[in-house]
């Protein structure tokens, strides 16, 4: 079950980046009846609306298919609604064409009882791509879903990026505002976009410059598919490692990205709460590389 989040837009676009499936794979599967919005069917130009709950009817998405595995995971927060997790990078963060096991969610099932309806991504808010480490939080049921949900689209939860980037950037702070949306030549990849953009907005500061590169810390404010990965390309300056935005060659680690601290209000104690996490060794690693060059 899926419950609708944005309103007045077709269920098959919204689908397509909600799934990270083809278009057309949606709107056949919406043609065969295995796509209902709210118990019912309906046609592929359907216009979302709030509160708006999508059931998905499709053997890649079943529960065989996700099973439990006993995969260790680094709590850093949980109490009975919610955790704070430190993902490592390479997990993938839910079951996906491809990635059926080892992932986050797989872990999930296994340590925890999570509350959830049938659901193909239970108590994920928000993801951070597979090569991303650090902080992100996970509901442990569908009411504090949609509250944690809802405070990040409200902009109730600040979230804090580091990033080592190709060159130096010569201002102290910036601003990228630039739409994001599929790249029109490679379905694979996001790209900065006038046709079928979203708003995008990061934030950004200098930390620390080196001979060549340069450690960054972002802040967004919206959540685009790779966002900070798009933006740093488009203004020049690359994450380093990244196997997509970067015309560099990566190694198998995989971009020098990581999700360092989480803020915001528990919805149900009032209690703040703020944790940070540190880089895993390849990325500090690389961080002294650069400062001894």
């Amino acid at each position: 079950m899926i419950n609708i989040e944005q309103e007045k837009i077709r269920i098959d676009k919204y689908l397509t980046e909600k799934l990270e499936l083809s278009r057309s794979k949606i709107q056949r599967m919406i043609e065969e009846g295995k796509i209902l919005i709210n118990g019912k069917r309906i046609s592929p130009n359907y216009k979302t609306k709030l509160g708006d709950k999508v059931e998905i009817y499709n053997e890649s998405n079943s529960d065989s298919l996700i099973e439990k595995e006993n995969i260790p995971l680094d709590i850093v927060y949980e109490d009975d609604d919610l955790l704070l997790i430190n993902k490592e990078s390479g997990m993938v963060v839910h079951p996906a064409p491809g990635h059926y096991k080892g992932t986050l969610v797989n872990a999930l099932l296994y340590r925890f009882q999570l509350d959830y309806t049938d659901d193909i991504r239970p108590g994920i808010v928000h993801r951070l791509d597979k090569d991303t480490s650090g902080v992100m939080m996970v509901a442990k049921n569908e009411e504090m879903h949609d509250t944690l949900a809802s405070m990040i689209q409200d902009k109730k939860v600040k979230r804090s990026y580091v990033a080592l980037v190709e060159g130096i950037i010569p201002h102290e702070t910036g601003t990228i505002d630039a739409p994001i949306g599929r790249d029109s030549n490679n379905r694979q990849k996001m790209a900065v976009t006038e046709v079928n953009g979203k708003d995008s907005i990061t934030h950004f500061r200098v930390l620390e410059r080196f001979k060549n590169h340069t450690f960054i810390e972002c802040i967004l404010d919206t959540g685009r598919t790779h966002q900070i990965r798009v933006h740093l390309s488009y203004i020049k300056h690359p994450v380093v490692n990244d196997p997509i935005y970067n015309k560099k060659r990566a190694t198998s680690f995989g971009q020098m990205l990581h999700s360092k601290s989480i803020e915001f209000i528990h919805p149900k104690t009032g209690e703040s709460i703020h944790y940070e996490v540190e880089p895993p060794r390849e990325f500090l690693e690389k961080l002294e590389e650069f400062r001894n060059e």
